[in-house]
């Protein structure tokens, strides 16, 4: 199942695809497409309470968030596992949360707020061996569609066939047909992974979430992005968040970040400020526009780092890491543009620059002149997704295809490989 590529298949039915001789002059020919087919769940199936289960393997890590000594890694639309980080050399997989559906997550004072599908849950992680449901926000997230017999589209099935398709039922590279899209190979050659007792010991007030979260906190709210939106939850009573606001942004919105009293909102067409002053009513400031690429920011000092990539729908061609100058918030400018394999998340400490570089591995980046990084130390032997660096621990974990991994960053230019936990392949 691939539920991350439903919103990019929606956002592909209102642009048209530059497919030279694709279904043009003749459709004689067979050709390979890709099928998405939509998957229903009812109300009632969406809203069975998560299951606690004990540790599991990971299979297909998504995002990952740092909560005092522990680490939760989402299991791509399945949940989350909750793991014992006191020791980074022996991560302990205490158990896992499943909640189908979930992509993001954030944690505040043992609570945990959790995607699923279009409700938010709040679950008691006090004893992270057992946590428990506490609370279910109902439809606070945008549906995929909806029929009033089998339910709500949560996800579609992606698979791979050959036809013959006649002219008049393309449309410059798909056609719908009884509920599915096809999407001819052409246009998904490029496509990537999107595809996140006592009191708990060490526990902090809030975590800290890698720079391809849709999910942060700052003081007593939570907020979160989806395609369109920024959405506002009260935490007042945290085991009862209260949606308070929905802030329309535009289209192709990715991830949040947090930084001071401000947000920054990664998109697929630039970066949005938001002055965060008053929490329940964050404010646009500007955007620093680019090309059409899919894009993680994170921000220290007077400098955004914002990656983009290709290898998806959001059909940019850049591979590159911009370093944008915001000293003035309502006039961000480009400072300088370093090329990149294929970035995705990134983190920055004290100018030096943890970046996730796809399939060739992770980049420690030395950005003190910004005008010409150097190179401190570079892991070939991995594919990256996001990651957290921990500058009070020394500490930088990285999550990728190939599973978690955790990095003693005493010394940038001698990255000391603590620990990993491989994917379980089946």
């Amino acid at each position: 199942m691939k539920q991350s590529t439903l919103l990019s298949v929606l956002l592909l039915l209102g642009l048209s695809f530059s497919l030279s001789g694709c279904l043009q002059d003749s459709c004689d020919a067979t050709q390979t497409f890709f099928s998405f087919e939509p998957v229903y769940r009812t109300v009632e199936q969406i809203r069975e309470d998560p299951t606690i289960e004990g540790p599991r393997s990971l299979e297909n890590p998504g995002k990952i968030y740092v909560y005092g000594d522990y680490l939760l890694v989402n299991e791509l639309y399945e949940g989350i596992h909750i793991i014992n980080n006191r020791d980074p050399r022996n991560p302990v997989n205490l158990s896992f949360i499943r909640i189908p559906g979930n992509v993001d997550m954030a944690v505040r004072f043992n609570m945990l707020y959790a995607d699923n599908y279009i409700d938010l849950l709040a679950i008691n992680i006090e004893n992270p061996e057992q946590p428990a449901l506490v609370s279910r926000t109902a439809e606070v997230f945008p549906s995929l569609g909806f029929d009033q017999h089998r339910g709500h589209i949560v996800a579609y099935n992606q698979t791979e066939e050959t036809r013959e398709v006649p002219c008049d039922q393309s449309n410059g590279g798909w056609f719908w047909r009884n509920e599915r899209v096809f999407v001819a190979a052409d246009a998904m050659t490029n496509f990537a992974q999107s595809n996140r007792g006592g009191q708990v010991s060490g526990a902090a007030v809030s975590g800290v979430g890698g720079s391809m979260a849709r999910f942060t906190m700052s003081g007593h709210y939570l907020y979160t992005v989806d395609n369109n939106n920024l959405q506002v939850f009260d935490l007042s009573n945290l085991a009862a968040p209260r949606k308070s606001n929905t802030v329309p942004i535009g289209w192709g919105i990715e991830t949040i970040f947090p930084y001071k009293d401000h947000l920054f909102i990664g998109s697929q067409t630039g970066m949005f400020i938001f002055d965060n002053t008053n929490p329940l009513e964050p404010r646009f400031v500007s955007t620093f526009a680019h090309a059409r690429n899919c894009d993680p920011v994170f921000v220290e000092g007077d400098l955004a780092y914002v990656t983009l990539r290709d290898g998806n729908f959001c059909q940019g061609s850049d591979n590159q890491l911009d370093i944008v100058d915001i000293s003035n918030l309502y006039n961000p400018k480009l400072l300088k543009t370093h090329s990149m394999h294929n970035p995705h998340g990134l983190s920055v400490v004290d100018k030096i620059v943890y970046l996730c570089d796809g399939s060739a591995g992770l980049k420690v980046l030395d950005a003190t002149d910004w005008r010409k990084l150097e190179t401190r130390s570079h892991l070939r032997h991995f594919s990256t997704y996001d990651v957290i660096a921990l500058p009070q621990d020394k500490l930088a974990i990285v999550v990728g295809r190939d599973g978690l991994y955790q990095f003693d960053i005493t010394d940038p230019a001698k990255l000391r490989e603590l620990s990993r936990i491989s994917i379980a392949r089946k």
